[in-house]
């Protein structure tokens, strides 16, 4: 029997972009995974929008770790694709998770950062690689896994900040991740916002911080 996915989508006021991210799923929909889209207390018509384009749209208290496990708790497909609202998946994205994960129980893609700074195509090739070396995901690569190891894992951790990370550390215990060349493309908002290099400089003490016993509730109000 083939494979069915559940493609769980985390939202807030993302009615600028919800329709063009749902829209690269109707393939996959088409061939029998569902869409679940899960607000976090939108103040726009990202909810409304997202209906027409997903099989479930539930609402949830704000928090990225509380919408993807609420998403899950209520998906019926053999694996879990979680992808970011202002992520988009690249074609035929459903069979490359289904394929990964029949060898695998986990894994993820390569990332693509669109924007105008010329740094975004390397941050985003740094990330690859510093993630096929580590054997850590992070949320930007649209990470998935078999629904049977992430309940049995507790799924991620009710943490504001890192929950990616600290999930990539336990299902790394059961085995390195399926690593897919193919690539989902990310908005650079948050890295040209911010500026990019100081983004980047943000994220490596926030890591290095949690790895050192940080509380990521302190790290989330840095990040702010």
């Amino acid at each position: 029997m083939a494979m069915t996915l559940s493609i769980i989508v985390p939202a807030l006021d993302e009615a600028a972009g919800i329709e063009r991210c749902l829209g690269r799923m109707q393939g996959p929909r088409t061939r029998g995974h569902e869409v679940i889209v899960v607000d976090g207390g939108s103040r726009d018509a990202t909810p409304a929008l997202a209906r027409a384009l997903a099989d479930r749209v539930i609402e949830t208290s704000r928090g990225r770790a509380v919408q993807m496990n609420a998403g899950a708790a209520t998906a019926c497909g053999d694996g879990l694709l979680f992808v970011h609202a202002d992520t988009l998946l690249p074609e035929g994205a459903d069979r490359a998770v289904s394929a990964a994960l029949a060898l695998k129980p986990w894994g993820r893609f390569d990332v693509r950062i669109a924007g105008r700074h010329p740094m975004l195509r390397v941050v985003g090739q740094m990330m690859n690689l510093r993630s096929r070396l580590s054997g850590i995901a992070t949320g930007d690569q649209a990470m998935f896994v078999r629904r049977t190891v992430f309940e049995a894992l507790g799924g991620y951790a009710a943490i504001p900040l890192m929950e990616d990370i600290e999930l990539s550390r336990r299902l790394r215990r059961l085995a390195r991740p399926a690593c897919l060349r193919d690539r989902v493309e990310t908005s650079g908002r948050r890295w040209e916002s911010r500026g990019v290099l100081r983004t980047v400089a943000l994220m490596w003490r926030l890591r290095l911080a949690y790895r050192l016993g940080a509380d990521p509730a302190r790290l989330a109000e840095r990040y702010r």
